[in-house]
């Protein structure tokens, strides 16, 4: 599993919340929610994304923009338009006020809006849950990504847009499946671009040496990896392989895999029926004493620590 692919996996990649929303002018909503990650696509009209602090920017049908961070902004269908809704923390929605509109706003399955066809369609994916492996991803991401539809070649959005208003058993991980292949392409369509800094560790995917070697490590935490045994997988020497390795990613081989193996520990850790020693099978460590040292001295905590945080974050940790 690489650093895209982990997204498709584990609790980040659960729970989305997903809808459709049809708008007829003026219209504006504040985004308050601070969830981690957004994906609006707009299916049909126009909005304008406007960032606090920043210029805005308007997108038009089959334009997608990507919001990364818990920084609030606003949509709109002119940046000069007041907001009219609130949407906080856990996705509940208000007037400016405070009074909620969930209900009289409703249009039907995951539908919502001033209007019962829309000028203005919007679809929306909000990540709720952001787990180890993706916060490595989005720490290289800006907070602000708009892809053009000239750019986008793609079916996901129409297929998409047909599947979030059904109402059959199962459609939540339907939704959540393509959400998740949809953020995909993007970030790919996005690391793509001449101007694009993507993370060092994607980018050297692409080298014939160093790429091979990161997908062994990262698809196979689990085995006893050496920057021999990296190297000769290679077809090169393990001086030559580390020097290169540490010049493209970053950092000596050993010390990604080690970041790595504990971002997916971290993880794993929060699944309910995980225990230390299966977890630590899974990412390369021999024994729960062995995982739990390595992430004490990452982290700062003890595993057990780290997952009584997970299911209660104000828990304080045990001394």
């Amino acid at each position: 599993m690489d650093g895209l692919a982990g997204l498709l996996d584990g609790p980040r990649a659960r729970g989305a919340f997903l809808l459709r929303i049809l708008l007829d002018a003026p219209w504006s909503i504040r985004l308050e929610d601070e969830a981690p990650l957004s994906v609006t696509a707009v299916v049909r009209g126009h909005a304008w994304v406007c960032p606090d602090g920043d210029a805005p920017v308007r997108l038009d049908a089959g334009d997608v923009v990507v919001w990364v961070g818990e920084e609030h902004w606003t949509l709109a269908d002119d940046p000069a338009t007041p907001a009219q809704v609130v949407i906080h923390p856990g996705q509940v929605c208000t007037t400016v006020d405070g009074h909620p509109v969930v209900e009289e706003l409703s249009q039907g399955v995951r539908s919502w809006g001033n209007s019962a066809a829309g000028e203005t369609v919007l679809l929306t994916g909000v990540y709720l849950l952001e787990g180890e492996v993706t916060r490595r991803l989005l720490r290289a991401l800006p907070r602000t990504m708009v892809l053009r539809a000239a750019e986008l070649d793609t079916p996901l959005i129409d297929l998409l847009g047909q599947e979030v208003v059904r109402d059959a058993p199962g459609q939540e991980a339907v939704l959540d499946r393509l959400l998740d292949l949809l953020l995909i392409t993007l970030l790919r369509t996005w690391f793509d671009r001449p101007d694009a800094a993507p993370p060092a560790w994607y980018a050297a995917q692409g080298d014939p040496v160093v790429g091979p070697a990161l997908r062994l490590m990262q698809h196979h935490p689990e085995l006893p990896w050496t920057v021999a045994e990296l190297a000769a997988r290679s077809g090169v020497s393990r001086a030559s392989f580390a020097r290169r390795f540490a010049e493209l990613v970053g950092e000596p081989p050993m010390a990604f895999l080690t970041a790595w193996r504990i971002a997916l520990a971290a993880d794993l850790l929060l699944e309910a029926d995980a225990t230390i020693g299966s977890v630590a099978r899974k990412v390369g460590y021999a024994t729960p004493f062995a995982l739990s040292a390595a992430f004490k001295r990452e982290r700062g905590i003890s595993p057990r620590d780290h997952r009584r945080r997970g299911a209660d974050p104000a828990a304080p940790a045990a001394v």
